[in-house]
């Protein structure tokens, strides 16, 4: 059977059939107890005392007490001799003195009533009662049809509790695998179904933040390629008839080189959400990697006039984590704040820790960013025209990398107007203290968006 629906009514309706089953041999088994127990001891005191009223009375004597037992009791019995002869009226009853039984061992009914022949230990006389049943299954007919109607109606609301939210969530795969990526469960139960549906929603989420991640970053690609690509071309006609073969080769090497930093920033953001497993997690300490960090920043921060000023607090905080990737995160970081401080002011590197976080801030002095700006400043390819001039050599991703790196290692990054300048901050859960340097892999792999 395909269907789960007709699979649950099928067993619940089978369960049903061997309930009844069940039922029915219970009561042919309680119909042989009552009938042994409810006439056996009765029978022969009745066969007694109806042998003794005809012994001793005759045939009036024995209708008459017939008569009372019968009152008292259900059914009509008889007193014949070892022939089958009533002895009240003379009618021939040997036919009720063979007693016939089922393939379930219970009297077999004649004209709907239980027909039961005792003799008497010397077997000159037979006590015959012809009785309704004491139990028997058809009292139970109505009982047994209420009972199935309320099975069978609380299996169809199981069936359709188990399928319609079953189905739901196969319409709703169906969906997001011919492109609707917005379509979710949204369901609010609470036991496995409901696990399944919240589990396929997650997946949904992140799938599709993957895709728009990636279709957005194919399509900043495409574009910031084509530009350079442009007048790379450009440049290559100048240069067939060009009165200074030099400054076009100049003009060609610098489009050459905004390619390349383009490519080796692409390079480092796929580096960054690279093969998890093949990822190094060590104990690393903050100040260290921060300090081989600034050293390497600071032949372009002189050049610039611009010196880094470090207030670290005396912090050895430790993080467990890819060392390359946080040095690329803080690099890009401080590179981004050199680039956008006046000259002879200096760019400020605060390190905190406050309780199981360790906390690198970093402030330039220079114009900031709308503030509509500041959730974007991470996102790939992104640019403020007005004071982050792609004429610089930026291409925008120093800020996504640096995202991606922190991520990464379960941290937090974000900026804010430091009103002048803008603030960059970095949090990262701190080592626990008292354990050994350790190398595993990280198991978390997060996408642009």
């Amino acid at each position: 059977m395909r269907s789960l629906y007709v699979r649950i009514l099928a067993t619940l309706l089978t369960a049903i059939l061997v309930c009844l089953l069940i039922t029915f041999v219970e009561s042919a088994r309680l119909d042989r107890i009552t009938i042994r127990s409810f006439f056996e001891g009765s029978m022969n005191l009745q066969l007694q005392q109806a042998r003794q009223a005809y012994e001793e009375g005759g045939a009036s004597r024995l209708a008459a007490y017939l008569a009372e037992v019968d009152a008292a009791l259900q059914g009509q019995r008889f007193l014949t001799d070892r022939n089958g002869k009533d002895l009240v009226s003379g009618i021939d009853r040997s036919d009720m003195l063979v007693m016939r039984t089922n393939f379930l061992g219970l009297p077999k009914l004649r004209n709907g009533q239980v027909v039961i022949a005792r003799p008497s230990s010397d077997s000159l006389y037979y006590l015959v009662i012809d009785a309704p049943p004491p139990f028997g299954l058809a009292r139970f007919i109505p009982y047994l049809l209420l009972v199935t109607g309320v099975i069978a109606g609380f299996g169809i609301l199981l069936a359709t509790g188990i399928v319609s939210p079953l189905r739901r969530l196969g319409s709703t795969v169906e969906r997001f695998g011919k492109g609707d990526l917005a379509v979710r469960v949204n369901s609010n139960r609470k036991d496995e179904i409901g696990e399944l549906a919240n589990c396929f929603d997650s997946m949904a989420d992140r799938i599709q933040t993957l895709l728009t991640a990636e279709r957005r970053l194919l399509q900043d690609i495409s574009h910031e390629l084509r530009s350079p690509l442009a007048r790379l071309s450009f440049a290559a006609e100048l240069m067939k008839n060009a009165p200074d073969p030099d400054a076009a080769a100049l003009r060609m090497k610098h489009e050459i080189n905004r390619l390349n930093h383009l490519v080796t920033s692409l390079l480092e953001v796929t580096s960054a959400e690279g093969d998890p497993a093949a990822r190094v997690v060590e104990r690393v300490a903050v100040t260290t990697v921060l300090q081989s960090t600034i050293d390497d920043c600071s032949f372009e921060a002189e050049g610039r006039g611009v010196k880094i000023n470090v207030a670290s607090a005396a912090c050895v905080a430790e993080v467990d984590g890819d060392p390359e990737l946080l040095r690329r995160a803080l690099e890009n970081v401080l590179r981004n704040a050199i680039r956008y401080t006046p000259a002879n002011v200096p760019v400020e590197v605060t390190v905190e820790q406050p309780e199981r976080r360790v906390r690198i801030m970093v402030r330039d002095y220079g114009p900031g960013v709308p503030e509509d700006a500041l959730p974007h400043l991470f996102d790939p390819f992104f640019r403020v025209d007005t004071s982050r001039d792609p004429g610089t050599g930026n291409v925008g991703l120093g800020l996504a990398i640096a995202r991606r790196a922190v991520l990464v290692h379960h941290g937090d990054i974000r900026a804010e107007n430091a009103h002048p300048g803008l603030r960059v901050v970095m949090e990262l859960p701190a080592a626990p203290h008292g354990s050994k340097t350790r190398v595993t892999t990280a198991g978390t792999t997060l996408s642009l968006n």
